[in-house]
C-alpha cells in the first residue's frame, strides 16, 4: 500500500472519528445543558411570538437523564428509568419554563411560573394574586377578551377549568393552595392560554428547563418556499432578546 493511500485512509478515519465525537458531544449538550425550541402557538404573546426560536437552559433546574430510547421524530421506542441530577434552583415566580405537558408527556409546553408549592393563588376579575399580593403583570402580557368570566362557560369564549370548574372560571379562580413540589403555570396571553387553570399543576418531575434567549424569529410558519423572502420574514428586532 502506497504512502499516499495510507495518509488518505488516516485522514478519512480522523474525519469520521471527529464527526462521531462531535455528534456525541452535541447529543450530550442537548440532553443536559441547552436545547433549541420553537414557539408554535400564541399562548405566550407578546412575550414570545409564533416563530420565535429559543435556547433553553436545562442545567439550572437539574439535568435529566434520558427517559426514552427510540427513533427520533417517531413513536418507535421505549421508556427507561431516569433520574434528575440536582440543579442550582427550582422554578421561581416569573421564570419562563419549558416542561412536559402533564396530560401528554410527549409534548413540551412553555409558560410563566406564577406560583410555587406552598403558595396560595387566586384570580379576581383577571388580576392574579399570590399569597394575597398582586402578581406583577409581565411587560408584554395581554388580554384578548374584554369580557370577564364569572361562572362556568359565562362570557364570549368557553374556558373550562380543571376538576370540572371546581375552583371557578378563567377570570375568577381559586383561592387554591399549590401542593409542595408543584408549580402553577400561566401563559402571558391570559385569555388564550391552555395552562394550569385548565389542566392543573406541573410537578417538578415534568420540568425541562428555563427559557433564556431568542436566537431567531421567523414571522409565521417556516416554509422553505419562503427563503427568498428571508429579509422580510425574519424579525431582526427580536434576535438576541433575553426572555423575561
Amino acid at each position: 500500500m502506497s504512502k499516499l493511500k495510507v495518509e488518505e485512509d488516516k485522514r478519512s478515519r480522523d474525519f469520521f472519528e471527529g464527526l462521531f465525537v462531535a455528534l456525541i458531544a452535541a447529543l450530550i449538550i442537548r440532553q443536559f445543558v441547552v436545547q433549541a425550541y420553537r414557539i408554535p402557538t400564541s399562548s405566550m404573546e407578546d412575550t414570545l411570538l409564533i416563530g420565535d426560536f429559543l435556547l433553553v437552559n436545562k442545567f439550572n433546574y437539574g439535568m435529566r437523564t434520558p427517559d426514552w430510547i427510540g427513533i427520533p421524530y417517531t413513536d418507535i421506542g421505549f421508556s427507561i428509568p431516569w433520574v434528575r441530577i440536582p440543579g442550582f434552583k427550582t422554578p421561581q415566580q416569573n421564570d419562563v419554563v419549558i416542561f412536559r405537558y402533564p396530560l401528554d408527556q410527549n409534548l413540551d409546553y412553555i409558560k410563566r411560573c406564577i406560583a410555587v408549592g406552598g403558595q396560595t393563588l387566586e384570580i379576581t376579575d383577571k388580576e392574579v394574586y399570590v399569597d394575597g399580593k398582586k402578581f406583577p403583570r409581565p411587560p408584554d402580557m395581554k388580554f384578548m377578551d374584554r369580557n370577564t368570566i364569572i361562572k362556568k362557560n359565562e362570557g364570549r369564549y368557553t374556558f373550562p377549568t380543571f376538576e370540572n370548574n371546581k375552583y371557578g372560571s378563567r377570570d375568577n379562580f381559586g383561592p387554591i393552595k399549590i401542593p409542595e413540589n408543584n408549580f402553577f403555570m400561566m401563559g402571558d396571553n391570559r385569555d388564550r392560554s391552555s395552562d394550569s387553570r385548565v389542566w392543573g399543576f406541573v410537578n417538578y418531575s415534568h420540568i425541562v428547563g428555563e427559557a433564556l434567549i431568542i436566537y431567531l424569529s421567523w414571522e409565521g410558519d417556516f416554509n422553505f418556499s419562503d427563503l427568498f423572502l428571508f429579509f422580510k420574514k425574519i424579525r431582526f428586532g427580536r434576535i438576541a432578546n433575553i426572555i423575561r
